[in-house]
């Protein structure tokens, strides 16, 4: 009995240790500033009251607008080629800072990242010449922010790249530990939003993504009952970071855009 306790003393404190540290594997966000040809920085203020940092190209009046949230290395600079294609396709782009990376000051969390998401479809329209449509655009991470996003604020379209169902599952098999139901764990609940999503959704997934596995995808696919409809798109051999490198990927992407 002594060992048994002594274990489970063991697993407890390691479960307290987690809760504490388990920020730091959500977001391992790179410093790197942002630096882009055609895109002016813009500062809007947050929910809470801090500043906010944004990255706009207007491509003009009418042209499409890509709300654009990225992946949880959180500095931009890794997303300019996605961002430089929205360009050349002739579309308007708002790609949101994240606090704490990418040279932006704050410490992140998930009800700060949903509220700021929804800080930059509030102010965004003030930064375009008559914008037209509006798609709100994740990558992994930011797939949470987006469907968050959608579920509340009426958008035109979703694209969802590497998406998950609940990321506190993701957690729960790395660290052995019940993620989706211990307290002071940030859940990442995609599945809840995304029974609110009305918009059409367009959702891509490598099949070799170890990260999110693609398993999950299709679990978040399977959560968007109410969406006007769901395209999802599954890149034979593709990683968690390559997708952009594989036939098919922009191709998919440019198809839905220009569909709406």
């Amino acid at each position: 009995m002594g060992l048994i306790a002594g274990a489970l003393a063991l697993y407890a404190a390691y479960g307290v240790a987690m809760i504490v540290m388990h920020p730091k594997f959500i977001y391992p966000f790179d410093p790197q500033p942002f630096e882009a040809e055609g895109f002016e920085t813009h500062r809007f203020a947050g929910a809470d009251g801090e500043f906010l940092t944004a990255y706009v190209h207007d491509a003009g009046p009418g042209a499409p607008v890509v709300l654009y949230l990225m992946g949880n290395v959180g500095a931009l600079q890794y997303f300019t080629p996605m961002l430089d294609h929205h360009q050349v396709a002739g579309r308007s782009v708002v790609a949101l800072g994240f606090r704490g990376g990418g040279g932006v000051p704050g410490q992140p969390s998930e009800t700060l990242l949903k509220s700021d998401a929804l800080a930059l479809f509030e102010a965004y329209p003030g930064w375009l010449d008559s914008p037209g449509p509006v798609v709100v655009q994740g990558y992994s991470l930011g797939t949470g922010l987006a469907l968050h996003v959608a579920a509340r604020r009426k958008v035109d379209g979703v694209i969802l790249s590497a998406p998950y169902a609940r990321l506190c599952r993701l957690m729960a098999k790395a660290a052995w530990l019940p993620a989706c139901v211990m307290p002071g764990v940030q859940k990442w609940n995609s599945a809840r939003d995304a029974a609110g999503v009305k918009a059409p959704v367009l959702a891509l997934h490598g099949t070799a993504d170890a990260l999110v596995p693609v398993s999950e995808g299709r679990r978040l696919v399977a959560a968007l009952p109410s969406a006007l409809q769901v395209t999802a798109v599954e890149i034979d051999g593709a990683g968690h970071s390559d997708l952009i490198g594989f036939p098919g990927y922009l191709a998919e992407i440019d198809r839905f855009i220009e569909g709406l």
